[in-house]
């Protein structure tokens, strides 16, 4: 009986640990292969949404519910936290907005990729200067190609007259980002095959959908495959 309520004893006591002070932190290896595989991940979540990506490895830090490379642990202060909380709340709206949406995405081409590549540089601080350059461009580069095939299709549906799909679309981007931030940091290699999988999916979707609206709009503004539309006719000369 006593070895009962001992044990008892040890998971309550196990329990409050985790609420006052959250989970041991899972030790992730930073080798370069990983980290490589963080940015992958973190930079293509950051080209959807660059503010749920930073919130999320800044509570994930914060809490120690895993550890981030040293270069990253700016992400956890509270005044980071805070800022990508308010800015993370008014993009969830701002997103969507149909035809704001369009002009909210191209703004944050200024912040998306810039962003993305300050993160992978700061998570490579610990590597050779070269290795950290690399780094940094395959970051940023991961960063604009998602950014670009999301405002390509974010293009092709704002057109749409009901609001589901553009609201659903943008709910999706979301959901992916934070997911996909806090599977990196857990699982770097099989996050990095993920979302090279869905950028990949990303831009044929993009391509898809601008090919089939190219038609209809050129159509619309009388420039049908890039040619002039043909003129009528002259009219006769005779009475």
């Amino acid at each position: 009986m006593l070895h009962i309520y001992l044990t008892a004893f040890r998971q309550m006591r196990t329990i409050a640990h985790v609420i006052c002070h959250g989970v041991e932190s899972p030790h992730m290896i930073f080798s370069p292969a990983n980290i490589t595989a963080l940015i992958v991940a973190a930079s293509f979540a950051g080209g959807l949404n660059i503010y749920a990506t930073v919130l999320t490895l800044g509570l994930l830090d914060r809490f120690h519910w895993v550890a981030l490379p040293a270069g990253l642990a700016p992400l956890g202060q509270t005044w980071v936290i805070v800022a990508c909380g308010i800015l993370f709340v008014m993009e969830f709206f701002a997103d969507k907005v149909p035809v704001f949406d369009m002009i909210w995405n191209s703004l944050h081409t200024l912040v998306r990729v810039p962003v993305a590549g300050l993160i992978a540089w700061q998570a490579t601080s610990h590597l050779s200067p070269g290795m950290q350059i690399l780094g940094t461009l395959l970051g940023a580069g991961i960063a604009l190609v998602t950014h670009a095939s999301k405002t390509a299709v974010r293009a092709a549906v704002t057109p749409a007259p009901e609001p589901v799909s553009n609201i659903a679309l943008s709910t999706s981007e979301d959901v992916v980002a934070v997911g996909l931030t806090w599977f990196a940091v857990h699982h770097a290699i099989v996050a990095a095959a993920v979302a090279v999988a869905l950028l990949v999916a990303t831009i044929l979707v993009a391509r898809a959908l601008l090919r089939a609206i190219r038609r209809p709009l050129r159509s619309l503004l009388g420039l049908e495959f890039g040619r002039n539309p043909e003129k009528p006719p002259a009219p006769s000369g005779g009475n």
